[in-house]
C-alpha cells in the first residue's frame, strides 16, 4: 500500500477524532479560546511511526528556514527535558512547533495532541479500562456542575484502528523495529522514520 494511501487512512482516523472530541468538548462547555494555561508545555510521548512519518510530511512543506527554527528549539526542548528529567521534575516546556500560542503543524500534529484536554477512556489489554480527567478545565467544568459521570471520550476505538493501520505502514517490519516511545522534540531530531 502506497505511503498516500496509508496518509489517507490515518487523516480520516484524525477528522474522526476531532468528531468524537469535539462532541464531548460540546456536552461539557469546553473550549481552549483563552486559556491562560498552554497544554503544548505537557511531556508527552508518541509511539507510532505512521504519525512520526505524517508529522516529517508536515515539517518537509514549511519554508527551510522555519524548519530550522523548529528543529533548533527541538534541540534546545531535549536538553532542558534531560536536565529536568535528571533532577527527577516532569519537563512542562513549550512544544517545538508552537509558534506565537499556534501549533504551526496543526494539521499534522500527532493523536495524543488531538486527543488531550477532555475526560477519557481507553482500555488496555494488560491493564483493564484506564479513566483520563481530562485537561485542568475539564476537570474545573466538572467541579462546577457537579458531574459524578463528565461525557467522557473513549478512545480505545482510535487506538485500534491506529494501530492495524501501523501494521499496514510497517508491513513486514511490524513488531521488528524498536518501540517509538519519543517526545515531538526528539522526533524532530531524529528526522524521519527509516523503516
Amino acid at each position: 500500500m502506497s505511503r498516500a494511501t496509508i496518509f489517507r487512512k490515518l487523516e480520516a482516523i484524525y477528522r474522526d477524532m476531532q468528531t468524537a472530541f469535539q462532541e464531548v468538548a460540546d456536552q461539557m462547555g469546553h473550549t481552549c479560546d483563552a486559556c491562560e494555561r498552554n497544554c503544548c508545555v505537557s511531556h508527552f510521548e508518541h509511539h507510532t511511526y505512521v504519525e512520526w512519518a505524517y508529522f516529517w510530511k508536515g515539517l518537509k512543506a514549511l519554508p527551510e528556514a522555519e524548519r530550522g527554527e523548529i528543529v533548533r528549539k527541538a534541540g534546545e526542548n531535549v536538553r532542558q527535558a534531560q536536565a529536568m528529567l535528571d533532577m527527577g521534575a516532569v519537563p512542562q516546556l513549550m512544544c517545538p512547533v508552537n509558534v506565537d500560542g499556534r501549533c504551526s503543524l496543526y494539521s499534522h500534529r500527532l493523536m495524543i495532541c488531538r486527543l488531550h484536554g477532555v475526560p477519557n477512556t481507553v482500555f488496555d489489554p494488560r491493564m483493564g479500562m484506564r479513566k483520563f480527567p481530562g485537561c485542568w478545565r475539564s476537570v474545573e467544568l466538572i467541579r462546577e456542575q457537579g458531574w459524578d459521570e463528565p461525557p467522557i471520550l473513549d478512545r480505545t476505538p482510535f487506538y485500534v484502528r491506529l494501530a492495524a493501520l501501523e501494521r499496514e505502514f510497517l508491513g513486514n517490519k511490524a513488531g521488528k523495529l524498536p518501540k517509538v516511545d519519543r517526545t515531538l522534540a526528539t522526533l524532530i531530531l531524529a528526522g524521519e522514520p527509516r523503516l
